[in-house]
């Protein structure tokens, strides 16, 4: 019997699962449902890391390298600096990423501060309930889990609303945040589904109740996964009913459609659920994560690098991590 993952083993699990995820799903982006299945129907024959769509095998996309830039803001300044993580964003944009988000691209481009970008993007639109803010937030569930419930969602939303105006995106992100926090605390995320709800906006809360519901199935979305309901739905529809990271991450792929993301998310609940050891060696070998923006030029994150990130995102902290004061938006 495979011993039980302890709380590093679980965030590196996390972390980790979900840059594996991205990569997986890269070259599957935009395909038909059971297009990795056609191409890799017996699972351990090797070669599902096998890079296309103008991604080498292995290479991470724009959702683990943002969730990075937050990672390296939250440990530089011990905590959230909301302009540091936008500034962190937008040299990135401004770096040529191989991806980046129409709406983010926008948004951090725009011209605006902030704490504006955002908004005033969702008021021109009317349309920002894309699952960009729900990618990238792995690095900040893992931080701020213990700090507990309450304050791991605030910030959450806080990060979300950098790029998102959408309420709906902000309250997926905050699910998300909790569903983590409770996986590495050994806890069954699935079981504890209904709490996290209760934390939702009540003018999204009955949403994703249905999505997150045990007999929803991703064939039932209304929107196309790249939204953050169905992206979100279909991760914990993938974590409930396979019984290993591999299964849940093959069945994120197979979806189709927005597969990195959707993998990416899968990946980190399936990884803090099963820890770093259940991971498949030949897809964590090639993983690297290039860091467009990144102070220090040419800089490319390997598996040993971001163990290490993980080590430090949840190491014990001074005083319980928090928005730094005078940052804080308004999300009333």
């Amino acid at each position: 019997m495979s011993p039980v993952p302890d709380r590093v083993q679980r965030a590196a699990g996390a972390l980790v699962g979900s840059a594996v995820g991205d990569a997986l799903g890269a070259p599957f982006e935009f395909g038909l449902a059971g297009d990795f299945s056609a191409r890799f129907p017996e699972p351990g024959l090797g070669g599902e890391m096998c890079g296309g769509g103008g991604w080498d095998a292995g290479e991470a996309t724009d959702d683990t390298q943002m969730a990075v830039h937050v990672t390296d803001s939250l440990l530089a300044h011990g905590g959230l600096d909301l302009p540091d993580i936008f500034g962190r964003f937008q040299r990135w944009a401004g770096a040529e990423p191989k991806d980046i988000g129409l709406q983010t691209e926008d948004v951090l481009t725009n011209g605006q501060p902030w704490d504006l970008a955002a908004q005033v993007h969702f008021q021109v639109n009317m349309r920002a309930a894309g699952n960009g803010s729900l990618m990238r937030a792995t690095t900040a569930a893992l931080y701020f889990a213990d700090a507990g419930r309450a304050a791991t969602m605030d910030a959450a939303r806080r990060i979300a609303a950098l790029t998102h105006g959408d309420r709906a995106a902000w309250e997926g992100t905050a699910v998300f945040h909790e569903l983590l926090r409770l996986a590495l605390e050994g806890a069954d995320p699935l079981v504890h589904l209904p709490e996290a709800l209760a934390r939702v906006h009540p003018d999204h809360r009955d949403r994703y109740a249905r999505v997150l519901a045990p007999d929803w199935h991703p064939d039932e979305a209304t929107e196309f996964n790249g939204a953050v309901w169905p992206c979100l739905g279909s991760a914990v529809w993938a974590l409930r009913t396979t019984t290993s990271y591999a299964e849940a991450v093959r069945a994120a792929v197979d979806l189709g459609g927005d597969t990195d993301t959707v993998a990416a998310v899968t990946g980190a609940l399936a990884g803090a659920r099963h820890g770093l050891a259940a991971l498949p060696t030949e897809w964590t070998a090639a993983l690297h994560v290039p860091l467009p923006g990144s102070a220090e030029p040419g800089r490319t994150l390997l598996l040993a690098d971001l163990v290490d990130l993980a080590r430090r995102l949840v190491a014990p902290k001074p005083t319980r991590p928090s928005v730094v004061p005078g940052l804080r938006q308004d999300l009333a």
